[in-house]
């Protein structure tokens, strides 16, 4: 049995898809699961009670955790611990592996030029703080009975996400006839996880033995884009002249007074002040992975909302 905890997220439903290469037995587990495929075990489970995480992981063989809570720090602060202490609980008392979707909040503001899974841990947000925790939690229990691996994406987009940032602030902006938002500066390099890559390596990990106890970066394309690049890319897809509104730093401090959303994305906009680099070589060399280019993942993303290609 494979479990997925948060299976109605973005990578859990993808997730679920490639999971079906390797066994027929997939469990979602969510507050209201819905299958993925025609043989998916649904269990309804509040992932905050501890007895439901224990039921919830009973009898599997791997559980991936790729639950997204709210973006609201206070929320992550009353959550994330609790859960990550009741899910190594229960993998470790019924012998289950543990794969953990994870993001880069922990790094060293002063290293996102070029991340690797060797790139210092020295979070300067809150919520960086609360990553590094889980994080080391897991690769410590994995000293002392646990067997586990850490799965780690960087800004992602793809078909299947509705709400992220390159999502809402780009392309809905573009359709919508509108300037398309980046925040901090458009000249900064950024490069994203596409969502179904993720997915897909996300299950290789967890049904590959050798890569347990380890962290490994999630397959990226390494092409150098900057804020403007994507933007223009969208635009080139969509048959459109690019258009676009650079938020500056201190708009975002002075929107967060009134917009909640950006009162939380405000401690983590260093992220869009810096080149953002994401390596993901030692994933790509190890499994002979090609990611896909941001070309095919645009495009992927306008044919799956408008079937304009």
């Amino acid at each position: 049995m494979q479990t997925i905890l948060g299976s109605g997220g973005a990578i859990g439903i993808d997730l679920a898809r490639e999971l079906k290469t390797y066994t027929k037995d997939i469990r979602l587990v969510s507050r209201n699961p819905k299958k993925v495929n025609p043989d998916d075990q649904l269990f309804s489970a509040d992932l905050s009670d501890p007895s439901s995480v224990d039921k919830a992981i009973q009898g599997s063989d791997i559980v991936y955790l790729t639950i997204g809570f709210e973006y609201k720090l206070s929320v992550w602060k009353r959550k994330w611990p609790p859960l990550i202490n009741h899910v190594i609980e229960a993998c470790k008392r019924y012998n289950a592996k543990l794969v953990f979707f994870d993001n880069v909040y922990m790094y060293d503001p002063e290293c996102i030029g070029n991340m690797t899974e060797e790139t210092p841990v020295n979070p300067s947000s809150e919520k960086g703080k609360i990553r590094a925790a889980i994080a080391d939690k897991i690769m410590k229990e994995t000293k002392n009975g646990l067997t586990a691996l850490i799965a780690r994406s960087a800004d992602f987009y793809g078909p299947s996400i509705k709400n992220s940032i390159m999502n809402e602030l780009v392309y809905k902006n573009l359709k919508k006839g509108k300037a398309a938002n980046w925040m901090a500066s458009v000249n900064k390099i950024h490069n994203f996880t596409y969502t179904p890559d993720a997915a897909k390596a996300t299950a290789m990990l967890g049904n590959t033995q050798d890569c347990y106890n380890q962290i490994w970066h999630l397959p990226t394309d390494a092409s150098k884009m900057t804020g403007k690049q994507w933007i223009e890319l969208f635009a080139k897809e969509m048959r459109i002249t690019p258009k676009y509104l650079v938020l500056p730093s201190w708009l975002i401090s002075v929107l967060g007074l009134f917009v909640p959303i950006m009162k939380e994305l405000k401690e983590m906009n260093y992220q869009n002040e810096k080149d953002y680099f994401f390596n993901s070589s030692k994933f790509e060399k190890y499994f002979d992975f090609k990611p896909t280019t941001p070309e095919i993942g645009v495009r992927n993303i306008i044919e799956a909302d408008t079937g304009m290609f």
